[in-house]
């Protein structure tokens, strides 16, 4: 009798194929075929081209806009149980929509609260994703959330640059509970940034709560959308007479001209994750692969085995 774990398969969407091919290379495994077939409308077609009866399917792919990536996961799901996987996991990088997770104001959609709903309803199984927008959004699932932290990786990097002097801070306070956690774990001090928003995306104030004369900064939040609150923060912090100025972010969103505003401004370094494909020019601008941190989970769910001992901090 045969008494090995049966086997899994990763498959990619279009957009995500480089994260994907790096955690199968992690994990010593093929890419699993699969076509993606548009129509002269814009409509697609999913289907896989090898069997997946009986596997344990992983879909790797990011939900950023456009909506596309969002529609090619939720057929990727169906697909796969259509053609009789054994379970199947959405694995996402950079899950998508996040922000819209309450209502803040009247007559308002619950962005986060649909995607999950219909991840739900195309038939995942489970869900791997990284550093959500608020960590709140893993109730809006009935099925297994596996939350990973890109501090696995950032936390090694800031150490390698043996920084004196050195202050961790948030752009807003909505970010204080994470940059406290960083900032805890490094033993260094916590500055708060507190803005005010003229609009989404528009900042129209900002001041600094703490003191970092003659500090080296770490600026940490969860994603650089316009970077309108970043390169603001990082601006402030060196007219307060901050020594230096980086900045962590999970998700480089990067929409224009958020490549302009980290060449423009008074940032040192931009250091984000791999889970968005960004390729505009940014010499400020160092990315950090999370392939591996995905392997060694997609390993560990396979074979059953706890996954918080890869969380230096949460």
């Amino acid at each position: 009798m045969d008494t090995s774990l049966p086997p899994f398969k990763i498959f990619s969407g279009t957009k995500s194929q480089y994260m994907a091919e790096e955690i199968c290379k992690e994990l010593g495994v093929e890419l699993g075929k699969m076509k993606i077939e548009r129509f002269a409308d814009g409509e697609f077609e999913v289907s896989f081209e090898e069997s997946v009866r009986g596997c344990e399917v992983y879909l790797v792919q990011s939900t950023f806009p456009n909506s596309d990536n969002l529609m090619e996961l939720l057929l990727m799901i169906d697909a796969a149980k259509r053609a009789s996987a054994k379970s199947v996991a959405a694995v996402i990088p950079y899950f998508g929509w996040a922000r819209q997770d309450r209502k803040d104001k009247p007559r308002v959609s619950i962005a986060a609260k649909l995607v999950s709903n219909m991840l739900t309803a195309a038939g995942v199984d489970r869900v791997i994703t990284m550093d959500l927008h608020a960590d709140q959004i893993q109730g809006f699932f009935d099925v297994p959330v596996d939350h990973l932290y890109a501090s696995s990786v950032f936390i090694p990097y800031i150490q390698s640059l043996k920084l004196e002097d050195m202050v961790i801070a948030t752009p807003d306070v909505g970010g204080a509970k994470r940059a406290n956690s960083y900032a805890k774990y490094l033993d260094v001090p916590l500055v708060l940034c507190h803005k005010q928003r003229a609009k989404a995306n528009v900042v129209a104030k900002m001041t600094v709560i703490g003191d970092v004369k003659g500090k080296n900064v770490i600026l940490v939040d969860d994603m650089v959308d316009t970077a309108g609150t970043i390169t603001k923060a990082a601006d402030l912090m060196m007219e307060n007479g901050a020594k230096s100025v980086r900045a962590l972010a999970s998700h480089a969103i990067m929409s224009d001209p958020a490549t302009e505003r980290v060449n423009d401004c008074g940032l040192t370094e931009m250091i984000f994750t791999n889970s968005i494909p960004y390729t505009k020019d940014c010499p400020k601008c160092t990315i950090l692969s999370v392939a591996r941190l995905f392997a060694d989970t997609i390993r560990r769910v396979h074979s059953n085995q706890s996954i918080s001992s890869q969380y230096l901090i949460k």
